[in-house]
């Protein structure tokens, strides 16, 4: 039986796994998905390949990468150089950068913070040190509104896309946590730019949508 030679260890949770399947499967690369529940995150084993103990982890050969936006240069790198999704101009890898930092940044820290929160929040038996039983969502959702209003503008430039006028790995890198915002609490209605991209990245040939989680209450 044909054995893959990528190996992705993740969730299907996280959006920082998802961006990697989803390329993954745009490529037609075959691979083998591990999903990787979080209290395996602090085993031994897992540590092996990432000592930070966080998905997603991509093996290919004898190669361990960590680091989503990473594992995605070096996919497109190694089984597309040629292709669109990074490009190799100056001007170009520069773009693709600055939204690779804005999913790592203001992304992550606004509606994938919501969103986490959101999941996860129960309240504390007991207070913590400023008195909270619970996790206050607002400053994450703010992060979000802010990049959300940020995206809206450069979208309405006349780009189909985040970097280019064609979807590259930027779009890939930022998706997940914007089209899963509203589990967080953030609303994508004021953005009319924002969710005709988010249409556009979802009609791309093998695309792989990632899975809801709960209910928007907004």
């Amino acid at each position: 039986m044909f054995e893959p030679a990528i190996t992705l260890h993740g969730m299907k949770k996280s959006g920082h796994a998802h961006r990697v399947e989803l390329l993954l499967e745009i490529l037609g690369l075959p691979y083998r998905y591990v999903e990787t529940p979080g209290k395996d995150l602090a085993s031994p084993e897992f540590r092996a390949l990432n000592a930070l103990g966080q998905v997603p982890v991509l093996q290919d050969g004898d190669l361990t990468l960590a680091d989503s936006n990473a594992i995605l240069v070096y996919l497109v790198l190694r089984y597309a150089p040629d292709s669109h999704w990074l490009p190799s101009d100056a001007v170009g890898a520069a773009k693709v950068q600055r939204w690779l930092s804005i999913a790592a940044g203001e992304i992550r820290y606004g509606p994938a913070l919501a969103r986490v929160i959101a999941l996860l929040n129960r309240p504390r038996e007991e207070p913590d040190l400023n008195g909270r039983r619970h996790l206050d969502p607002k400053p994450a959702i703010a992060i979000a509104e802010r990049i959300f209003a940020f995206m809206e503008a450069e979208l309405g430039r006349g780009t189909a896309f985040l970097a280019a006028d064609h979807p590259t790995i930027a779009d890939l890198a930022c998706y997940a946590y914007t089209a899963r915002a509203p589990e967080g609490d953030v609303s994508l209605e004021p953005y009319p730019n924002l969710r005709a991209w988010l249409a556009r990245v979802e009609a791309l040939p093998r695309f792989k949508p990632m899975v809801w989680t709960r209910e928007p209450r907004r």
